[in-house]
């Protein structure tokens, strides 16, 4: 993985002292909050409803054991033992004292970390393919490019202050699994008929407010111009982007408002400027920062292991993880590892300090000493041998990390809701523990096979609710009662599509039995092993929508302590004190 070099270094421990002072002058009364917000956001601080929360920079998702094991010392030292995985790939924590960032941040640039550029009107954590480099169907691996794009983005002065936020996702395999197509840009490394290394470049998709897919503005650029396309792309979006309106700030709806091709014009007409400049990457330059991702010390190991097998014939939970958690890899005797952040009961995307140090030692022993964090919330080992996924898995499954759920209904991905979000109209987290209990029959999952489930709890789509095949989101009524829509359809990958909303909107307790309601529709009508989303697409939004209204909707029994964003001892109130 890549390494700060001297100038990194310079550059972070310069904005370490530099946000030391404004902390200080903050705390002394110096700056008020207007002045002082600009400059937090600007290093990834947050103020929610119980405190600071601090999102830390997790380049593409990829991590070395030590950066993990700071992860847990935070939690432990500064947090209350526990940090949750985003899906931007990142990592955030919600229960900081103001006073105690400047050391956390001066902890995180020891192990070459920072929390620059997650927050703020600006390009945003670059996101890409969680298995690149490993997988069997990678046309080329992402990894460099992605480091590529991290660097030229990372203090770009032209894009410090941007009218909103901006989003960059990278694919390099057939199968897109970085969600390009929900993003401001999606970037997917190809190669033309003639072998040379390209992109094809989407523009103008994104979720919230006003959901869009990506369209195609290029269906090949050579990588020698990758960053001057995209830095036009930007220029353009710079340029005329909405800043009267942060709800049509977005570079979607620009292009929307323009038409994809005028908006290619403009593009072009700019990139002009840029095309064969300075910006143009050269071969050296890529070869220099592919010299940071070249493969481990693989053995030569057969590709099947007799004892493994028999393993799985003894141990039907093993055999339940090996079937979802394990995945192929693309040197023989090797495999791709999930482990999951959704152990049913607990907060989806959640690690306590203990986990995040076992997930350090597990990543020492069995995978190279690296992790990738996925925007699906879990964390992927990418390189353990065969015969070492037995102790692996006994030793994972000790601390819940084994949940042989990987793409199944209790893979839920959820933001953290209005227990901690001032923006969220209703709980997300309680939710998805209830419905994860409800349908926690591993037997049952099985049977309904591949599906996602979203949660939001606004419009805002941090949980991605728009692309989930099932998605929840928060909704304002009156009484400052939570209730909730319900979608349907929505899928990401080579297929993306956006989700329909099925009718009027579900209170808390209704969810679950709505969820229940959906899912029988599909059990009633898919074909032999027809997926969830495919069998939606087949035969339309109508019988789900009918069966679901038909009757009343009973309620859940009422939500207990166990519901609880956290433990008890916390006091965290059943609602939030928004409400």
């Amino acid at each position: 993985m890549y390494r700060y070099d001297q100038y990194d270094y310079r550059i972070v421990r310069e904005r370490v002292a530099q946000f030391s002072d404004q902390v200080r002058r903050r705390l002394s009364g110096e700056l008020k909050e207007e002045e002082f917000m600009p400059l937090r956001l600007q290093n990834g601080l947050y103020m929610q409803i119980h405190g600071y929360m601090l999102r830390i920079a997790v380049p593409y998702g990829l991590i070395s054991s030590e950066q993990m094991r700071m992860f847990a010392h935070i939690a432990r030292q500064y947090d209350r033992g526990y940090g949750h995985f985003t899906t931007r790939q990142n990592i955030q924590f919600n229960w900081l004292k103001l006073q105690d960032v400047p050391s956390i941040l001066a902890d995180l640039a020891s192990v070459e970390m920072h929390a620059i550029q997650t927050s703020g009107n600006c390009v945003r954590n670059i996101t890409s393919d969680e298995f690149a480099g490993v997988a069997q169907d990678e046309v080329v691996d992402t990894r460099p490019y992605a480091e590529i794009l991290r660097q030229w983005s990372t203090f770009h002065p032209e894009f410090a202050y941007l009218p909103r936020k901006f989003k960059i996702a990278i694919s390099g395999a057939k199968e897109d699994r970085a969600a390009i197509y929900a993003h401001d840009i999606g970037l997917s490394v190809i190669k033309n008929a003639q072998g040379e290394i390209g992109f094809r470049v989407l523009v103008g998709g994104g979720l919230g407010r006003t959901p869009i897919i990506g369209v195609e503005i290029s269906d090949f650029i050579s990588w020698q111009h990758i960053l001057t396309y995209v830095e036009s792309i930007l220029r353009v979006y710079n340029q005329y982007g909405r800043r009267d309106n942060k709800y049509k700030a977005r570079i979607k709806i620009l292009v929307k408002a323009l038409g994809i091709d005028e908006f290619k014009r403009q593009v072009e007409e700019d990139w002009e400027h840029l095309k064969d400049g300075s910006g143009t990457l050269t071969t050296e330059e890529v070869d220099r920062v592919c010299s940071f991702f070249i493969d481990p010390a693989y053995e030569r190991l057969p590709n099947d292991d007799s004892k493994l097998n028999e393993f799985k014939a003894d141990s039907r939970s093993f055999s339940n993880w090996m079937l979802r958690n394990v995945l192929p890899h693309r040197q023989p005797g090797y495999a791709i590892v999930v482990l999951s952040m959704k152990k049913v009961g607990n907060v989806p995307g959640d690690a306590t300090a203990e986990q995040m140090e076992v997930m350090a030692e597990l990543a020492d022993r069995y995978s190279f000493g690296e992790l990738r964090i996925t925007h699906k919330q879990n964390v992927v080992l990418a390189d353990v041998r065969k015969k070492d996924l037995i102790s692996l898995w006994q030793e994972a499954t000790a601390h819940e990390l084994t949940e042989p759920n990987f793409g199944l209904l209790t893979d839920i991905i959820s933001c953290p809701g209005a227990e901690f979000c001032t923006l969220a109209n209703a709980r997300s987290i309680p939710l998805a523990k209830m419905i994860a209990e409800r349908f926690e029959n591993i037997d049952f999952q099985h049977d309904i096979g591949d599906i996602s489930l979203n949660i939001s709890g606004c419009m805002n789509a941090c949980g991605q609710h728009h692309i989930g095949n099932i998605g929840i989101t928060g909704v304002e009524k009156k009484d400052h009662e939570e209730w909730y829509q319900v979608s349907i359809g929505g899928s990401e990958g080579n297929e993306s599509s956006l989700g329909k909303i099925i009718g009027p909107s579900f209170s808390f307790n209704q969810v679950p039995e709505v969820i229940d309601r959906l899912l029988q529709v599909y059990l009633r009508n898919r074909i032999e092993t027809e997926r969830f989303i495919d069998t939606v697409r087949r035969i339309g939004l109508a019988p789900f929508k009918d069966y679901v209204y038909a009757a009343e909707l009973t309620e859940e029994e009422a939500v207990d302590d166990k519901h609880a964003v956290v433990p008890a001892q916390y006091d965290i109130p059943y609602y939030s004190p928004r409400f």
